[in-house]
């Protein structure tokens, strides 16, 4: 589907778009179609890929190492599986020379909480799988600087999350080629992960106290991905790679729901620039043998997501690189992290490529969306998910992160988020009636600055209602329920503040395309966008004090999935020691004939005290917000 109203065929954006992604030949051809472009980038002596000129907080060393190692993730299982790669001799030139402390282009010596970390990581799976093609040739003096390297890297502090499966990886690619070392401290890291599981299959991917309610992709493409290959390479280690094995099962059950029918899935948390990785762990339960699902139901899942990612616009039409960004190219969401390399650990999407063509993954018809509830409420994670003919909807309270980076509220906080319109990052700081406030409320006690939900003091499910409440300031407190009702969701805030305050919140933001050409209805306490591109947004009022709706064109790149867009919007003001009560209804999707007839009936709020009454009798804390004390504490 269209992301704006460009002449230009998407197909020009992408060159996975004419890979119909339906066999294993097509997914080989895939690894190819992503790799070869960055051939004219790497250094004379192989060690560095640099694409451009910018970076990212880490250094250059470290930034040029990530485009020489990510792509190993899917180079491995393609040799692995025994598909010829014509471009091993410029990986052995490579690791030769950046593990060479003489050499010009060496990595550098690896530190504590280092982000060479995790290239060590794709050099360690290396090890493990396809010792032939990146150990066996070398000397022993190349091989002795590639150990003390990788050595180096899983002595030195790794960050408390699912960083210290690193060290776990690396540590079986060099048993792998007999380079012996001390396993104390992997043991160590090992049992500092399994404290980190919450139950159900999930993880919070941070064993700290300060930060332990952080759930979001990790979970599919670093904590089970790791945890499954562990399990499949270290089979002697019985009780905990079953243990891994069984989460893995657990967690299925709950990934299901993050994806469309059509294969898009719905993004959430950090990190969201390794697009295809969403379909990592389909491809890792395959690995490991894990018929969790019918195996066509299995391979579905993992095609239709390789799939919608085909079809998005996200490499540049010269020369075929990824760009940094989401559906599109764009740095705005990027966190601080990620360099033009990053992008590239996309390529943990093509694991499966080490089975064999008669494996039964391979071999199976492929076979639609097992069937699921209209609405899924999971109690461990505080997401309530809506599945609907076009896209689906998760509805969200209570996990989150402290951690620095940009965008936090927008990537863990919002009411909800969708795999059609994703989620909007702010732009301006100083710019409230400016701001996108995509599925959120904003507040503001001076029209210029503004505050939103950026954490949750207490989070409960009652029966699929979340509520929670947040103080954006020390003496304003917010209550907050969501509840799904069928193509809705609704939303009701109770608000008291000791100041004055203005409010803005807004439903999805919808694709805006050239000319004006997209309608905007803005009817007293309610509005709506029909976009050009057959979608509808919409948000209405049935507030005690009505609000003035509006439709807002925000600033250009906000949005992850569309260029620019329009969303619907209430306004509303808050009096000092007077509380107040807002409650809206929203309706999107990309069906809009079929909405515009929804809109005119909407559902019946609930009032504050129906939604007290179901939350006293039915609410049950959400498992991630509670009190998390680990053994070992990873900061002295």
């Amino acid at each position: 589907m269209a992301i704006d109203s460009s002449p230009m065929p998407q197909s020009c954006f992408n060159p996975l778009a004419g890979n119909p992604h339906k066999t294993r030949d097509d997914i080989i051809a895939a690894v190819h179609t992503l790799f070869n472009p960055l051939l004219p980038a790497f250094s004379a002596g192989r060690a560095r890929v640099q694409l451009d000129s910018s970076g990212s907080t880490w250094d250059r060393a470290a930034c040029d190492l990530e485009g020489f190692a990510r792509p190993l993730f899917g180079l491995v299982p393609l040799a692995a599986g025994g598909s010829h790669f014509e471009h091993w001799d410029i990986y052995r030139e490579g690791l030769k020379n950046g593990t060479n402390p003489a050499h010009p282009e060496y990595w550098g010596p690896v530190t504590d909480m280092d982000q060479r970390h995790v290239e060590a990581t794709a050099l360690g799976y290396a090890l493990l799988v396809v010792p032939q093609h990146v150990w066996d040739p070398f000397d022993e003096t190349t091989k002795k600087n590639v150990a003390d390297w990788l050595i180096e890297s899983r002595n030195t502090k790794h960050a408390n999350n699912n960083h210290k499966f690193f060290r776990v990886v690396v540590d079986l690619g060099l048993e792998k080629v007999g380079v012996a070392v001390d396993q104390s401290g992997t043991e160590q890291y090992l049992q500092d992960l399994e404290e980190m599981y919450v139950g159900e299959g999930w993880f919070r991917d941070n064993g700290n106290i300060e930060d332990s309610r952080r759930l979001d992709w990790y979970n599919a493409f670093a904590w089970h991905y790791y945890g499954l290959l562990y399990a499949v390479h270290r089979p002697e280690d019985q009780a905990r790679s079953a243990r891994f094995r069984e989460r893995a099962r657990l967690y299925a059950q709950h990934l299901v729901h993050w994806y469309a029918d059509s294969g898009a899935n719905v993004p959430y948390g950090r990190s969201l620039i390794y697009r295809q990785a969403t379909a990592a762990f389909w491809g890792a339960l395959a690995v490991a043998n894990e018929e969790v699902l019918p195996w066509g139901v299995l391979k579905g899942l993992y095609l239709r997501n390789l799939r919608w990612w085909a079809s998005q616009p996200i490499c540049r039409r010269d020369d075929g690189l990824l760009t940094l960004g989401y559906a599109y190219p764009n740095q705005l969401p990027t966190e601080r992290y990620c360099s033009t390399g990053s992008p590239w650990w996309s390529m943990k999407a093509f694991a499966p490529l080490a089975l064999s063509a008669d494996h039964p993954f391979w071999t199976a018809d492929e076979l639609p969306m097992p069937s699921r509830s209209p609405v899924y409420a999971d109690p461990t994670a505080g997401m309530v998910f809506t599945h609907q003919q076009s896209h689906t909807v998760m509805l969200v309270s209570g996990p989150g992160t402290t951690q620095m980076m940009r965008g936090v509220p927008e990537k863990y906080f919002k009411f909800a988020y969708s795999s059609r319109y994703g989620f909007s990052v702010e732009s301006d700081a100083l710019a409230f009636n400016q701001a996108v406030f995509d599925s959120m409320i904003g507040f503001s006690d001076d029209g210029k600055h503004y505050r939103v939900r950026e954490h949750v003091n207490t989070a409960a499910l009652a029966g699929d209602v979340l509520f929670s409440t947040w103080t954006p300031w020390s003496d304003v407190t917010v209550e907050t329920w969501i509840i799904p009702s069928g193509a809705w969701h609704l939303r009701v805030h109770r608000i008291t503040s000791l100041r004055s305050l203005q409010t803005i919140e807004g439903g999805f933001a919808a694709p805006r395309t050239d000319f004006d050409a997209d309608q905007r209805f803005e009817v007293g306490s309610s509005a709506y966008v029909v976009s050009k591109l057959g979608d509808f947004s919409g948000i209405l009022d049935d507030s005690p004090h009505e609000r003035l709706a509006r439709v807002n064109a925000p600033h250009g790149n906000t949005s992850l999935m569309f260029p620019r867009t329009l969303i619907p919007q209430l306004l509303g003001n808050v009096e000092a020691n007077v509380p107040a009560v807002f409650a809206s209804a929203i309706l999107a999707g990309p069906d809009v004939q079929a909405l515009l007839q929804t809109w005119t009936s909407p559902p019946k709020i609930p009032t504050v005290e129906e939604l007290e009454k179901l939350v006293e009798e039915r609410g049950v804390t959400i498992k991630i917000t509670e009190d998390y004390n680990p053994t070992r504490q990873w900061y002295p």
